[in-house]
């Protein structure tokens, strides 16, 4: 069904909109995959705060254009299903992986962050970010570990100190 010019001015400032808030931007191509998989993912999208957007090729590039990801546009050919990740730059990445290990019809075909175009091969750059609550439970660790060495060590010096004032 042809959209009115009304609904394309529409799509492409709403599309331009979510895409001023993104962190990241991943392309996919879902032809070939059921639509409970795809009420599935959208699911998932929703609870990861990443939207998901279905939108003709032409209308994208017009939403993208004079934007970060406008390095995205030779990615638009065929059915195009754009995830925007809007809390955590890896988060459409890392779902987008998980829901192909299922799904062998669905394909990234790119994405972007911070302006700089990824090929899908290298997906994993920002599928294995860790979040923010990761991240934070890493660094504590680390401050752990270093604290409770430096408690080693200075009861190890205290040892030592005893050892020889006795001696």
């Amino acid at each position: 069904m042809a959209l009115a010019l009304e609904g394309k001015k529409a799509i492409v400032a709403e599309v331009s909109e979510t895409a001023k808030d993104a962190l990241s931007i991943v392309v996919a191509d879902s032809r070939g995959v059921n639509v409970s998989a795809m009420t599935t993912l959208r699911k998932q999208a929703r609870e990861n705060g990443v939207q998901i957007r279905v939108v003709r090729n032409t209308l994208a590039r017009r939403a993208l254009e004079g934007t970060p990801w406008e390095c995205l546009n030779e990615t638009f050919v065929g059915p195009t299903l754009l995830a925007f990740s809007t809390e955590h730059p890896g988060a459409a990445a890392r779902l987008f992986k998980e829901f192909a290990k299922h799904e062998k019809a669905f394909e990234v075909k790119a994405l972007a962050y911070e302006g700089e175009f990824i090929p899908a091969s290298q997906l994993d750059r920002l599928a294995t970010l860790p979040t923010y609550d990761e991240a934070i439970s890493k660094l504590m660790s680390v401050m752990k570990e270093a604290s409770a060495g430096k408690l080693v060590r200075t009861l190890a010096a205290l040892r030592d100190q005893k050892q020889e004032e006795a001696a």
